[in-house]
């Protein structure tokens, strides 16, 4: 038990420290690539940003409502990706906080960035004098509507990875085994700690 809990304090803080350095880097670029550009491309990042947020929650519910019995027996069948699916099961509360709360923290500030250019435009386009009755209703409209959209594709999502979680989870899990035997980059390797202590064990033996 007190294994587990440590376990968990562990990953709850690595998790806290990559968010935090993620956050930064993705705020740092989302400011430098959003500098000067019109309203347009602004809406268009904003969608593209909720669209990226909407992909990893799937997951992430996904991991959480999937059960791990029909991916024991795709593997027994040596099924492609059905090892990967097992583990993302086994590992919903990590799969979760990354997805969820990683991710969609990270897409919460570059989209709040992208609002806030949007906003800026607007009001120099509707006010050459930028009154700030305007700036103010702008800022209330333009971060109200990217919230109620965010929370409306969520929704959406949530219900589509609850209904075929078996599947979405399949997928992702062959996505991460082409993505490891195909392109040879180890992405379970760098998230599963277990594995590395293990292999760091024999390495020493």
């Amino acid at each position: 038990m007190k294994s587990e809990i440590k376990k968990s304090l562990k990953w709850a803080f690595s998790i806290a420290v990559i968010t935090l350095v993620l956050a930064a880097i993705f705020s740092i670029i989302s400011t430098a690539v959003l500098h000067g550009v019109g309203v347009i491309s602004g809406i268009l990042v904003v969608l593209v940003i909720i669209f990226i947020h909407l992909f990893f929650d799937i997951i992430g519910v996904a991991s959480t409502a999937a059960s791990e019995v029909p991916f024991h027996a795709m593997a027994s069948k040596k099924v492609r990706g059905a090892k990967y699916a097992v583990w993302l099961t086994k590992n919903a509360d990590r799969v979760s906080s990354f997805c969820n709360d990683v991710i969609g923290d990270i897409c919460g500030i570059v989209s709040g960035t992208a609002a806030a250019v949007v906003m800026v435009e607007l009001v120099a386009l509707f006010s050459s004098k930028s009154g700030g009755l305007i700036e103010y209703a702008m800022s209330v409209i333009v971060t109200s509507l990217v919230a109620a959209l965010t929370v409306y594709v969520k929704a959406l999502g949530k219900t589509y990875a609850i209904r075929y979680s078996t599947d979405i989870i399949y997928k992702v899990g062959f996505l991460i085994y082409f993505t490891e035997q195909r392109l040879h980059i180890p992405i379970l390797s760098l998230l599963d700690q277990r594995k590395n202590n293990k292999a760091r064990k024999r390495k020493e033996k």
